[in-house]
């Protein structure tokens, strides 16, 4: 969430930013915004003008009390009456002000970094480098949804028996594959300096408008309604979450934790192949990194992150390449974000496989989440995160890109995590 300071302060910057990022109505919210700011302001100013006024008028009617004017104190009684009735009022619509100001601001998405490339769809996100050779397929090399049939290690039926379309059986070596990569993710987060965690995954509408779900995404959430609960997206909400409220102490910093969690989306996208398989499902595991730093060195971290993204992708032997999202495809909360693609050799298409990203102050600012400075007032922190990594479209490159006549051969790196080096 944007902070009012931020807009009164800077309008000009807030508006070319919000311009950035195509959003329609920018400068009627923001005025609305000032307005309400301003209108609070204005109770908030009479409700203490009339607090002291009957603060002072209760004072002097002690006095007249005690020297026997009861007439005088029953006339500044009057007045008191009135003035609680007036304070009553503005307390009642300083709420209402309050919480209509607080729906318009999250309305407004994160401004983008000055680095945020122009543009409006994935067409003009910014290739920043691509690394490895795409691996040349034998004749009559096939796709993952029919490698994952021919070798009995995902059954999509099963799934949508006992549950429905999105929601895979991993069985086999497929399951086996899935614990090891979950491992061997955690494993290298460790290693990394990454404290890992096990969160929920069920989460309060607190923690949905904590990281800016809510209420933006909630109809791609899977919501149990009885108990008002949310099943996550993805391992952020509850890692995030864990800070809500909190002051930090700068000796803290910075946080860094990771945790493995089943994601949940209801979005399944439209029909044809690039959805196809494990393209895109309603159920599937990953893998996130979260940091929370201090400003000054929240973008060293996000480079720290991406980094350790490849360094993942290159121990699985992945071609992949880094995107530099632009305005327009970048996601609500965030301020910059990068995706990391791996070569889907038999669909000749690159997978997105993990987003990273700094949501800057916005999260935090929803979460009143703030560290404490040697000197001055709390200030807020900023909130990353990334994939490291989610797992169904990894298992689709590694199935297409080592297809052989033998069998589907693993990278070194997963050996000793599956207990075998080939599918087959």
């Amino acid at each position: 969430m944007l902070q009012v300071s931020v807009l009164k302060e800077q309008t000009a910057a807030v508006l070319a930013g919000l311009a950035k990022r195509h959003y329609a109505t920018a400068e009627a919210d923001v005025q609305a915004i000032l307005a309400l700011d301003q209108r609070r302001k204005d109770l908030q100013t009479g409700h203490d003008q009339a607090q002291a006024e009957a603060n002072e008028l209760a004072r002097q009617i002690g006095g007249l009390m005690k020297s026997g004017d009861k007439a005088g104190a029953e006339t500044l009684k009057a007045r008191t009456a009135e003035l609680k009735q007036q304070t009553k009022a503005h307390t009642e619509e300083l709420a209402e002000v309050e919480k209509e100001l607080q729906q318009v601001l999250y309305k407004l998405p994160n401004l983008p970094h000055h680095s945020v490339p122009a543009g409006r769809s994935a067409d003009d996100n910014e290739v920043v480098r691509e690394v490895g050779q795409k691996p040349e397929l034998p004749a009559g090399a096939k796709p993952h949804w029919d490698l994952i049939e021919q070798y009995d290690i995902i059954d999509f039926a099963l799934g949508n028996k006992i549950t429905g379309a999105g929601f895979p059986v991993y069985k086999g070596q497929g399951a086996r594959l899935q614990r090891a990569l979950i491992n061997f993710f955690l494993d290298e987060a460790r290693a990394a300096g990454y404290t890992e965690i096990q969160p929920p995954i069920l989460v309060n509408e607190a923690s949905g408008y904590g990281t800016g779900q809510l209420p933006d995404k909630e109809g791609q959430m899977y919501h149990a309604t009885a108990d008002d609960l949310y099943l996550i997206p993805t391992a952020e909400v509850p890692i995030t979450n864990l800070y809500r409220d909190d002051i930090i102490a700068p000796a803290q910093l910075p946080i860094r934790n990771a945790g493995y969690t089943p994601c949940f989306r209801r979005e399944a996208g439209s029909w044809g192949a690039h959805v196809r398989g494990l393209n895109r499902l309603h159920q599937f595991d990953k893998v996130e990194i979260v940091q929370i730093t201090q400003p000054e060195h929240s973008y060293e971290a996000l480079e720290g992150m991406v980094a350790h993204i490849e360094g993942l992708l290159q121990k699985l032997e992945l071609p992949y390449r880094v995107l530099r999202l632009c305005g327009g495809d970048m996601g609500f909360t965030s301020a910059l974000t990068y995706d990391l693609e791996v070569w889907s050799a038999a669909q000749q298409r690159w997978l997105e496989v993990s987003s990273a990203s700094n949501f800057e102050t916005y999260q935090a600012n929803r979460l009143k989440l703030r560290y404490r400075p040697e000197t001055g007032k709390p200030q807020l922190l900023h909130t990353l995160n990334g994939s490291a990594l989610a797992l169904p479209r990894i298992v689709a490159a590694l199935l297409e890109n080592n297809q052989t006549a033998e069998g589907i051969r693993l990278p070194a790196a997963l050996h000793s995590y599956c207990g075998f080096d080939k599918i087959g």
